[in-house]
C-alpha cells in the first residue's frame, strides 16, 4: 500500500511538472521586436506564422529606423531590431548593444514614385520635371533610409534644389504613404512594398525607379538579447520559406542565406 501511494505521488509530481512546463510555454514572455515602418506589415505576417508554429507571442513595435535606434541605445527592452538600413545594426554591433555574430541582411528595399491618381505618373520621371504639383511627399532623410534614397534620386536628376521646398516629409515611410494616400500630397516617394502588396491590387500610377538612381537600401536585422526564442525567430526568418514571403511583399532578397 505504501509503495502504491509513492507511485501515485510520483505520477502526480510528474504531471504537475508537465503542466507547469506547458503553461510556462503558453505564457512565456512575448518577444519585443522593433521594426522599421516599411517592413512592419511583412513582419506581422511572418510573426503570425512563427507564433502558430511555436506558441511564442511576438509584439511588433514600428517606427523610423533612426528613432528606434535611439531608443535601443538608451535602453529600450527590445529583443531584436529590423532596420531599414545596415548602418544602424552595424553601429549596434560595434558598440556592444547587439549579440555578436547575429547581424544579417533580410531584404533589399525598393523605392517607387507613386500617386493614387491613375494618370499623374506615366511610368517615367516626366512628372518631376513638369513640376505641376504643389507638394511631393518623402520620408525624412535624417531618420529614414527611404527618405535618404528619395533625396539621392532627386539629386541624381538635378532636381533636389528646385523641389526640396515642395517636399512634405514624413517621420517614416508609413507616414509618407499616408500623406499621399490621404491626398495631402498628390504624389510621393514610397516603398515598392506599399504599392505592390500581396493582399491588395496596386492602384494609381507609378514610376519604378531604377536602382542606379540611389544607393542600395540593404535592410539588416540584429539580435539584441541573449534569448533562445528570439534566436530561433531570427533563424526562421532566414529560411527559404520566410524569404519567399518577404519577396512576395515587393522586396529584393539576398542571393544566399
Amino acid at each position: 500500500m505504501l509503495l502504491f501511494s509513492r507511485i501515485i505521488l510520483r505520477l502526480t509530481q510528474v504531471s504537475v511538472l508537465i503542466l507547469f512546463s506547458y503553461f510556462s510555454t503558453l505564457h512565456a514572455a512575448p518577444l519585443k521586436i522593433a521594426v522599421a515602418s516599411n517592413f512592419s506589415t511583412p513582419l506581422k505576417n511572418l510573426a503570425q506564422q512563427f507564433e502558430t508554429q511555436n506558441q511564442q507571442k511576438i509584439l511588433i513595435i514600428s517606427g523610423s529606423s533612426g528613432k528606434l535606434y535611439a531608443q535601443i541605445i538608451n535602453g529600450a527592452p527590445y529583443d531584436a531590431f529590423f532596420s531599414a538600413d545596415k548602418k544602424r545594426p552595424q553601429l549596434l554591433d560595434q558598440h556592444g548593444h547587439a549579440v555578436a555574430g547575429s547581424r544579417f541582411t533580410y531584404a533589399y528595399g525598393q523605392l517607387i514614385l507613386w500617386s493614387p491618381a491613375p494618370d499623374l505618373i506615366n511610368h517615367s520621371n516626366d512628372v518631376l520635371f513638369s513640376k505641376q504639383f504643389r507638394h511631393i511627399a518623402m520620408a525624412n532623410p535624417r531618420l529614414a533610409p527611404y527618405g535618404r534614397a528619395a533625396q539621392e534620386v532627386l539629386e541624381t536628376l538635378g532636381l533636389w534644389q528646385a523641389l526640396k521646398s515642395r517636399t512634405i516629409r514624413g517621420e517614416n515611410i508609413a507616414q509618407t504613404w499616408q500623406f499621399v494616400n490621404s491626398g495631402n500630397a498628390p504624389l510621393g516617394f514610397v516603398a515598392r512594398s506599399q504599392v505592390f502588396h500581396p493582399e491588395h491590387k496596386a492602384r494609381g500610377s507609378w514610376w519604378s525607379i531604377p536602382e542606379k538612381y540611389y544607393s542600395p537600401i540593404e535592410q539588416q536585422a540584429v539580435q539584441l538579447t541573449d534569448n533562445n526564442a528570439v534566436k530561433s525567430f531570427l533563424a526562421w526568418i532566414q529560411t527559404p520559406a520566410a524569404m519567399e514571403i518577404i519577396r512576395s511583399f515587393g522586396y529584393g532578397i539576398p542571393d544566399a542565406q
